[in-house]
């Protein structure tokens, strides 16, 4: 029993030195792409009339930053339609398994999961209405670093889709 004890003492402090040599691990290199969304932001956007109402305007102010050790970057978000008003926490990062961007938003209005090609940003969603399950699609496209046009679809189907929202956003 004690043989077993000092065995695994040893594994351990073994484990810890090298672990010590390694160092915390670092943020990759494709993390730097998410920069250009750090700060603060306003979004001004028009809602088209049709299946999410008759339409109207859209506001929202948006700060992102880094969290702590640079691997993931957190938005807490605040808006407001003539649909409704609400908030959200969103979080970007990079999975280097997939080789794929990541976005998780938690908002007042759903769950998103997103994914990048160059300067476009696209978040997918499915999102229930009157007892249907619609598909909704929020576009980005960067056009400099200060900043971005977006545009939210929605589909009832995932192949038919419908602008319902479009705008800009500049940063502060």
């Amino acid at each position: 029993m004690k043989r077993t004890g000092m065995t695994l003492a040893a594994a351990l402090m073994f484990a810890a030195a090298a672990m010590a040599q390694t160092g915390a691990p670092k943020p990759g290199p494709e993390l730097k792409k998410l920069d250009v969304f750090v700060g603060m932001w306003t979004l001004a956007g028009t809602l088209k009339p049709g299946m999410m109402g008759s339409g109207g305007t859209m506001t929202e102010n948006e700060k992102c930053e880094w969290m702590e050790g640079g691997f993931y970057l957190v938005c807490h978000s605040d808006y407001k339609s003539t649909m409704g008003n609400g908030v959200g926490l969103s979080v970007m990062g990079y999975s280097a398994d997939d080789r794929a961007y990541t976005y998780r938003e938690f908002n007042s209005s759903g769950e998103f999961e997103g994914a990048v090609d160059g300067d476009t940003w696209t978040w997918t969603s499915d999102q229930k209405m009157a007892g249907s399950t619609m598909k909704g699609r929020f576009t980005i496209q960067v056009t400099s670093a200060t900043s971005y046009t977006f545009v939210f679809d929605m589909s009832q189907d995932g192949t038919k889709w419908s602008t319902v929202m479009e705008g800009k956003a500049s940063k502060k």
